[in-house]
């Protein structure tokens, strides 16, 4: 199993929301004048996304070798499929990751997008419009979705880059051979480099290179946090490591506290519940933000350590799907993403033990049983995945 591989003197933008974010992609797309690769688990048809469609149409006009990926789950058989009509009709090229399970439950989740080989992209945010919900419903939101991606330049995008190719080489046409080739040449690249202003890393997770790097950066930040820890997601049943982690972290007299979101899965409530006891038993604070959409998948450790992606923390994420995250070690970086944690706490509901002392025996119940059902998923869906 790799260590992270970081490297110095890269600038590393924080981007809160659409509103940041797609300007800004928008405009490195207008910027393009050589290639330009697109990742993202949902590639809607909302204003937004079309927006980007058309960036994307005009650079790819104008010579610009564009290529898109997209998830045929997340973007939905319908949408995918509209979606390939439209770009046969366009110079740009583009790869759908998995269709119809061919290769099993595995999910391409990761956003991630590399300009010229100058500017990168990577955070939590799809191609939609963050006023409506992602469910497929629809339904628009009290406010817009609460997300974050990061603009990287320096030697990072070197990496992003790689991880974006191969992953276009692997979707395509591939012999073995040039498979086993790209396979070595992925390993080879990455390294621990130097030091300076920002030192900065690339964590993926997949089934065959990385199948526990995620989780691992997690577990070593909260193993030697010695003051706070603010983690951030949607969608929260973190495996056994990662739970007594948080605890332990805790028990030593760290300040964790996690902010999770609620009300977008019934299911995925309940099971996030079943662990609020011995989590909150344990000293860890419990925040829900019912503001709007909590999408952010984000988190700082002592102000040293902050990492942005699109990994939860749930079996999903780190057992099954293919997720990227970035990790920035700067004090100041770590300073500009606790204040926007810090304000979504400010916006949520703080959970107590008394909270659960006092609920009906019927939503315990309920909780305990999404647990096992949940468990009972996992176990199926991650049958030769757990490396």
């Amino acid at each position: 199993m790799r260590s992270v591989s970081f490297s110095a003197n890269n600038h590393v933008t924080l981007l809160s929301g659409g509103a940041a974010f797609f300007p800004a992609l928008i405009a490195a797309i207008d910027s393009a004048q050589v290639e330009i690769y697109l990742e993202t688990y949902i590639f809607a048809e909302d204003e937004t996304a079309l927006q980007v469609q058309h960036a994307l149409t005009k650079a790819a006009h104008r010579g610009v070798a564009v290529r898109l990926i997209t998830d045929w789950l997340g973007t939905g058989r319908v949408r995918t499929s509209s979606l390939e009509q439209v770009l046969l009709k366009t110079p740009i090229m583009h790869r759908v990751f998995n269709p119809w399970f061919r290769r099993g439950v595995v999910r391409m989740h990761r956003k991630m997008c590399v300009i010229d080989r100058q500017l990168a992209f990577v955070g939590g945010l799809n191609i939609n419009d963050d006023m409506y919900s992602d469910d497929g419903e629809r339904l628009r939101l009290p406010a817009p979705r609460w997300d974050f991606a990061v603009r990287i330049s320096g030697p990072l995008v070197a990496m992003v880059h790689d991880e974006l190719e191969g992953q276009w080489m692997r979707l395509g046409e591939m012999k073995l051979l040039a498979r086993w080739q790209q396979f070595k040449r992925a390993r080879s690249t990455l390294r621990r480099a130097g030091r300076g202003p920002v030192v900065a890393g690339l964590v993926v997770r997949d089934n065959l290179r990385n199948r526990r790097m995620i989780q691992r950066a997690y577990l070593h930040a909260l193993g030697h946090a010695r003051h706070s820890a603010l983690l951030t997601s949607p969608y929260f049943a973190p495996g056994r490591k990662l739970r007594r982690a948080l605890e332990a972290a805790a028990q030593r007299g760290v300040k964790v506290t996690l902010l999770l979101g609620v009300g977008h899965y019934r299911l995925q409530d309940a099971v996030a519940h079943s662990y609020y006891p011995k989590l909150l038993k344990a000293g860890v604070n419990i925040v829900e933000y019912r503001k709007t959409a909590l999408h952010a998948k984000v988190a700082v450790i002592d102000d040293k350590w902050a990492t942005v992606g699109s990994s939860n923390y749930d079996g999903l994420s780190l057992l099954v799907n293919q997720e990227a995250n970035v990790v920035v070690r700067d004090a100041e970086f770590s300073h500009k993403l606790r204040q926007q944690i810090e304000a979504g706490i400010a916006d949520g509901v703080a959970i107590t033990p008394v909270d659960f002392i006092n609920t009906p025996w019927h939503l315990r119940a309920w909780y305990g049983t999404a647990f096992f059902v949940y468990r009972f998923l996992m176990r199926i869906i991650t049958i030769g995945n757990r490396g």
